[in-house]
């Protein structure tokens, strides 16, 4: 059993995938009510992560220099903020900006978490905890897939996903130790351990083949739900259902890649192995080459697969910092890759599909798994 501050840690990361995980699945909503096309639609998960593109390194710098703990409860209580304004929103562009406001708590978040987690827990189980850290992201989003279509609106989704993070937080507050008082840091240091960061080759390669895995990963996922309505003809609630299926599908790969870590693997090699099959099994999905069920179990396959790749970087961002002081701010780089991946995979896919139609998405997926595969490459173990 997980120790009740690594679990509340853990849970703050599910719920800050729910925001991710609800777009996805309002999808046909969103559209019905505000009239929406699918590229608009796009920018409602592309939009989410851009402030992490631009604030992944400043958001390490300040949980080095106010405390994980802080930070980690301060990210929750923005997502609150946010995703109440967009249940309350009038408008379409009222609604992106609310998708803003989440992108930061988001960012803050899984940020500050790693940093606690490899605070409080024994180097020899840092890897299996971080592994399960990893499973957030595919965790949320499948619940959001799963109970999404049986909200009767995208509003009650969100306000009930504010209510959610409220009460992350209070936990949080209640479980989690904190560290000892950060000393004031200078603006000068900090900006000091930036460039050290910046300038090591291997915090680097992480946040490139982060933020790859992340376009093909988030160009899948993104519009599953649709795909699967208007290539099988499903319901909208079969459509989150089978979604919620391939993406915690994705668990079993992170859990894997944990046990892999372990036992020896190396790093790129799990990478790479893991980036080209995506980019194989993203032909079979979006080429009109087989039946539904065989499509479908290939999106099942896709996800476990894709599921090695972030447990294998996010407990690789602690060991390659330039040192343990640089961890968070290590960390904070990769999550800049990361996001950069959300914002660019959701719109290229979503523009692409709306013009040329699904076979579109096979080349930008399977060409970036390449990319990645040859970026892992230069990871040292």
């Amino acid at each position: 059993m997980l120790p009740a501050a690594v679990a509340a840690v853990i849970a703050a990361g599910v719920v800050a995938a729910l925001q991710v995980g609800k777009a996805a699945v309002a999808i046909p909503l969103l559209q019905a009510e505000l009239g929406l096309t699918l590229g608009a639609v796009a920018w409602l998960a592309a939009i989410f992560p851009l402030v992490g593109v631009f604030g992944g390194v400043p958001a390490g710098s300040a949980v080095t220099a106010a405390g994980d703990r802080r930070i980690l409860i301060l990210g929750l209580g923005i997502i609150a903020a946010g995703s109440a304004a967009g249940a309350a929103a009038p408008s379409y562009g009222l609604l992106l900006v609310s998708r803003v406001v989440e992108g930061l708590g988001f960012l803050l978040i899984v940020v500050a978490a790693p940093t606690i987690l490899r605070r409080i827990t024994a180097e020899r189980r840092r890897n299996q905890v971080l592994a399960g850290w990893s499973c957030f992201i595919p965790t949320g989003m499948a619940l959001a897939l799963l109970v999404g279509p049986l909200f009767p609106g995208w509003r009650a989704l969100w306000w009930t996903t504010a209510a959610l993070a409220a009460v992350a937080a209070v936990i949080v507050r209640l479980t989690v130790p904190a560290a000892s008082k950060p000393k004031a840091v200078p603006w000068r240091q900090l900006a000091a351990d930036v460039n050290e960061t910046v300038r090591s080759r291997s915090p680097l390669w992480l946040a490139a083949c982060f933020g790859l895995y992340t376009v093909m990963y988030y160009a899948m996922f993104s519009f599953l739900p649709v795909m699967l309505i208007e290539r099988m003809g499903v319901s909208h609630r079969t459509a989150g259902l089978m979604s919620a299926v391939a993406v915690a599908a994705n668990i079993a790969g992170n859990l894997c890649a944990g046990s892999l870590l372990a036992r020896g693997v190396a790093r790129p090699t799990l990478i790479i192995a893991a980036t080209l099959s995506m980019g194989v099994t993203a032909l079979g999905i979006y080429l009109p080459l087989l039946a539904d069920t065989p499509t479908f179990l290939l999106c099942v396959l896709f996800s476990a697969v894709a599921g090695v790749v972030p447990a294998t970087l996010v407990s690789g961002a602690s060991l390659l910092a330039p040192r343990t002081a640089l961890v968070p701010v290590t960390v904070g780089l990769v999550m800049q890759g990361s996001n950069l991946g959300q914002l660019a995979g959701p719109a290229i896919v979503g523009n692409l599909v709306a013009a040329q139609g699904w076979s579109a998405a096979a080349v930008v997926v399977a060409l970036t798994a390449v990319l990645a595969a040859g970026v892992a490459l230069r990871l040292r173990n």
